[in-house]
């Protein structure tokens, strides 16, 4: 196979890692591995790590093993596939961590209206307290509803702005 193919599977396997991290989430955080994940949506401040922190795991192993194994054998479509499923995992933890928690002070007053957007998902995600009952269960995708959502309250504050009543 060309060299040229192999960023391409790394793109396209980033790409597919927001399925694959939809119905993990659903399925499995939100299912049988519920246990591990129950801290994440009833965190307790006191601690820098949560129980919910075990996937990253679940997620760095096989990225890992690709790019070893890969290495060693030179299938450089399979250090591909590694490098995809690590580039998402550098996206989850800069999105998920650092700008929807803020467990690292880096990026706390962005008025970008993508980050408004996956912060309100995200927060409609975690106001389900439960295993139950949940929505908004991918990561950089978000639905047409809170897009919706955030344009409207922009909106209504730049109206207020415009027009401030005395």
């Amino acid at each position: 196979m060309s060299w040229i193919f192999y960023p391409f599977i790394a793109v396209a396997v980033f790409l597919l890692m927001e399925g694959i991290t939809w119905c993990t989430h659903k399925f499995v955080m939100h299912g049988f591995l519920w246990y591990l994940h129950q801290d994440h949506h009833n965190p307790n401040r006191h601690h820098v790590f949560e129980k919910n922190d075990a996937f990253f795991l679940i997620f760095a192993v096989p990225a890992w093993l690709c790019i070893m194994l890969g290495s060693m054998q030179q299938a450089w479509w399979v250090v591909s596939i590694g490098t995809g499923i690590t580039m998402y995992g550098v996206a989850y933890f800069m999105v998920h961590d650092v700008i929807i928690h803020q467990r690292f002070k880096w990026f706390t007053r962005s008025n970008n209206r993508y980050v408004k957007t996956i912060r309100w998902a995200h927060k409609m995600h975690h106001r389900h307290t439960g295993k139950e009952d949940g929505e908004s269960f991918g990561l950089l995708y978000v639905a047409k509803k809170y897009w919706e959502k955030v344009k409207r309250d922009e909106a209504i504050r730049k109206k207020s702005f415009m027009n401030p009543t005395v």
